[in-house]
């Protein structure tokens, strides 16, 4: 869900859990974590963000207490199944289903676009995983996997009013995942890929956007990409830098970094270098797999080689996307009014704490510093604007733009405000706008 650990949250209904929950225990849990909305929105009387701990002990120290807030709160699951039309009496019946039913049926046989305006297709996202990295817990299977997509549901639903149905897949090759994928979207209007392992996704991702007509999105990737380059837009103008002659170091070269960089470089910003665990990644290395062999052919242009400490010599910018420790030697050496987006969860690359000795802007994946990225800024606006536009795909522009409507929406952004909050009830709708413009 999301980049493993940039929001690792679940947005619940309280009224969707157990009626003798305690609110006041579920806030006070060392899980949980209440989430003010912005002055002048509603109080969040039915609002509570979990905080899903992706600490990599977290199966060693974990132990499991149905008493405990966090259970009962999942207790029964978070998303149900809604009627949208009264069922009352013999007459609502034989329109509803059999025999009034099979006119629909009729129609659309003979013209397939009908079903988007006469099923809950046009407004239904498949979100899809096969459990095989699951925010910072890694691959513990699609079961393990459903309340994370479940959570995900209710976050489309309640920001954007898309319905979201998880849907669990035994793990298998590429080609099986595919096919099995592309055997389910006649349901759907469009596919959410959330929490499949890299290198897998990509070639998984691509596949699916050659051989379907509705939007495919791997949320992992674009829906990070996509704040992350919103953030960065208005970290820009605090530091008073220009966006495209940024010098810009990516730590991470998963599923989150190749598409970080990805946007940077369509953004214009021509100077990313991308370091792994062996450090740049860089042509002249000869254990790249080939989706970095992609990346040493469009970034590092300085040809720079070498450790990720030698890579932040100067430079203006460091994304972390990849859960590794940088020492704060390190980013000392970065140049003056520097940005550092630490995005790993729980644990920051750079604790921002450490970070803002050093840099002007820092941002994190958490939701208790300033500057939360979170990707619920992005995904359900795509999808409201794709399923209202009826587009297709979510194309590169459309991705540009709603990271571009995002930052739009701090008019003054500052040090502690680059982003709006996840609870701004403009975002799910300026990006729908701008993607819906570009369909």
């Amino acid at each position: 869900m999301l980049f493993s650990g940039v929001c690792l949250c679940h947005y619940l209904y309280l009224r969707n859990t157990p009626r003798d929950v305690d609110v006041a225990d579920t806030l006070a849990s060392p899980k949980c974590m209440l989430m003010m909305p912005p002055p002048g929105a509603p109080a969040p009387v039915e609002q509570v963000i979990l905080t899903m701990t992706a600490n990599p002990s977290y199966s060693e120290s974990f132990s499991f207490d149905p008493a405990d807030p966090v259970f009962r709160a999942h207790e029964g699951g978070k998303i149900e199944v809604v009627a949208t039309k009264a069922l009352r009496d013999r007459a609502d019946l034989a329109l509803l289903y059999t025999p009034g039913v099979a006119d629909v049926s009729r129609a659309i046989a003979a013209d397939p676009s009908l079903a988007a305006r006469y099923t809950a297709r046009g407004n239904t996202v498949a979100v899809i995983t096969d459990g095989t990295a699951v925010l910072g817990l890694g691959n513990i299977g699609p079961l393990a996997a459903l309340p994370v997509m479940e959570g995900k549901a209710v976050l489309f639903k309640h920001f954007a009013g898309v319905d979201a149905v998880p849907v669990c897949l035994e793990t298998g090759t590429v080609e099986e995942l595919v096919e099995a994928i592309v055997r389910l979207a006649p349901t759907y209007g469009g596919i959410n890929l959330e929490d499949i392992s890299a290198p897998r996704c990509f070639e998984i991702e691509r596949q699916l956007r050659e051989r379907l007509d509705i939007p495919v999105f791997h949320d992992d990737q674009h829906g990070t990409a996509i704040v992350v380059l919103a953030a960065l837009i208005n970290a820009a103008r605090v530091v008073d830098k220009d966006l495209a002659s940024l010098r810009v170091v990516v730590s991470g070269a998963g599923a989150a970094g190749v598409a970080v960089t990805n946007i940077m470089l369509r953004a214009g910003i021509g100077d990313v270098v991308v370091c792994d665990s062996r450090g740049i990644v860089s042509p002249t290395r000869t254990d790249l797999v080939e989706h970095k062999h992609r990346l040493a052919a469009t970034t590092n242009p300085r040809g720079l080689s070498g450790s990720l400490g030698q890579a932040l010599v100067g430079a203006d910018v460091f994304i972390g996307v990849s859960g590794g420790q940088v020492a704060e030697q390190d980013i000392a050496r970065m140049a003056p009014r520097a940005v550092i987006f630490a995005l790993a969860n729980p644990d920051p690359e750079v604790h921002p704490l450490v970070a803002a000795r050093h840099a002007e802007v820092v941002a994190t994946g958490r939701s208790d510093f300033p500057n939360q990225i979170n990707n619920v800024l992005a995904f359900p606006g795509l999808f409201r604007g794709a399923f209202d536009s009826g587009a297709p795909q979510i194309t590169e522009a459309m991705k540009l733009a709603a990271a571009r409507a995002i930052a739009s929406l701090v008019a003054e952004p500052t040090a502690q405000e680059i982003v709006p909050s996840v609870f701004d009830e403009r975002v799910a709708p300026a990006v729908a706008a701008a993607v819906a413009a570009l369909a």
